[in-house]
């Protein structure tokens, strides 16, 4: 049985896929409905943002409101390394507006906003073509948004903020978004991979989507294969496919590694001898203490500096904090510099010191879930490339991500 059904269609070198072309090979969308939420639970899928949180649990908390809700589809895709969301956008865009339209039916919601980084513009273009391509009420309810260059810009409280007050600022404090979001309204802020997902599930059933799937896995998901691969890109896979199965449909490595970047900037460093049999499975990974994250597996070359390219990283990291909390403003600033120093000057104990130390200190003390991540990418580095900052000469390699 093929793999793709996200990707499945016509070739993805010929762009977006029409509106007509798209209701000829799919049908049209289905109303949605009540219905749709039970579906979508008994399917058991999870968001594919980076949370992995039940979708049909977060519809069913959003419907719970007696008010109209607030959709966004979230297009944002601020990680470096990530291009999944995007290729889709660019090619399969009525997949993602059928599930943020059904959304909007389900949830009765008053507005729909397509959140799209303002710097990934062919997928801008090919949203806004798509979105004037739908017959009304579908044009009038819906308007596209632009997610600033942020790291931060695609957290769901950020992209409320963004549409509330123009400023793409996210917190962890009460109340969610699915609770009081736009303007109060209860808000469902979802992916646009997991809403092209429900497009699906709603024509075929939630038994289809548990159909495909490995290791007890369930469903397909995109996944971006970076770094020191022969063809990078983004693959859809079975959920559960290993790492090593995926990087074999991009023909393999292109040169030997030491290390596996999972889940992107607030993923983490798995050596590459751990890493050829995992899972490509939010569950599982999460109960080894992993997480897919926004589904990126980078593949560290041999030929790189695992400290230099984390003390680049960090320092990416710090320069993108939102800069509401001296947690994340001068904490995660202060371990780049110590990173940047072991990079730079060599290594020392006393930086090596500080930052296992002020990791443990920064985390869970944030106004927002940033420094939180940037602390697990750190540790994880400190534990794959350990001999490396325990031993690291004076030099700093820094190479383009």
């Amino acid at each position: 049985m093929s793999n793709l059904r996200l990707l499945a269609g016509p070739d993805l070198s010929s762009g977006a896929e029409a509106f007509a072309d798209h209701n000829s090979r799919l049908g049209a969308s289905p109303v949605g409905g009540r219905e749709l939420i039970d579906t979508l639970t008994r399917s058991g899928m999870t968001g594919r943002g980076g949370a992995s949180f039940p979708v049909g649990h977060k519809w069913q908390s959003v419907a719970a409101s007696k008010r109209s809700a607030v959709v966004i589809a979230n297009g944002a895709e601020g990680e470096p390394q990530s291009r999944k969301d995007r290729l889709l956008m660019t090619t399969r865009p009525h997949l993602v507006l059928d599930g943020a339209f059904l959304a909007a039916r389900t949830l009765r919601a008053k507005q729909v906003v397509i959140y799209v980084g303002d710097q990934h513009q062919a997928a801008w273009a090919a949203m806004a073509r798509a979105l004037a391509e739908r017959p009304e009420p579908e044009r009038s309810l819906a308007r596209m948004a632009a997610a600033p260059h942020r790291y931060v810009a695609g957290e769901s409280s950020a992209a409320v903020h963004l549409v509330d007050s123009g400023v793409a600022t996210p917190i962890t404090t009460p109340p969610h978004p699915r609770d009081r979001g736009v303007a109060g309204a209860p808000t469902l802020v979802q992916n646009v991979e997991t809403l092209a997902h429900v497009a699906l599930i709603a024509r075929y059933g939630d038994a289809w989507f548990r159909s495909a799937g490995r290791r007890g896995a369930i469903g397909t998901l995109l996944v971006t294969l970076a770094g020191a691969v022969k063809r990078p890109g983004v693959v859809e896979v079975e959920a559960g496919t290993t790492i090593e199965e995926a990087l074999a449909i991009a023909g393999g490595i292109s040169e030997p590694s030491t290390a596996v970047l999972l889940g992107g900037y607030f993923g983490a460093w798995v050596k590459a001898s751990n890493a050829s049999e995992l899972p490509l499975d939010a569950a599982a990974l999460h109960a080894q203490g992993l997480s897919l994250g926004c589904g990126v597996v980078g593949v560290h070359p041999a030929s790189r500096c695992g400290v230099c390219d984390t003390a680049r990283i960090m320092r990416y990291l710090a320069t993108e904090s939102s800069a509401q909390c001296g947690p994340c403003f001068f904490g995660l600033r202060a371990l780049s510099d110590a990173c940047s120093r072991v990079a730079e000057r060599g290594t020392n104990r006393e930086d090596i010191a500080r930052l296992k130390r002020w990791s443990v200190e920064v985390q869970g003390r944030g106004a927002c879930k940033h420094p939180d991540g940037a602390v697990i990418f750190l540790r994880s580095a400190l534990n794959t490339f350990s001999d490396e900052f325990a031993a690291h000469p004076a030099h700093w390699r820094q190479q383009p991500a």
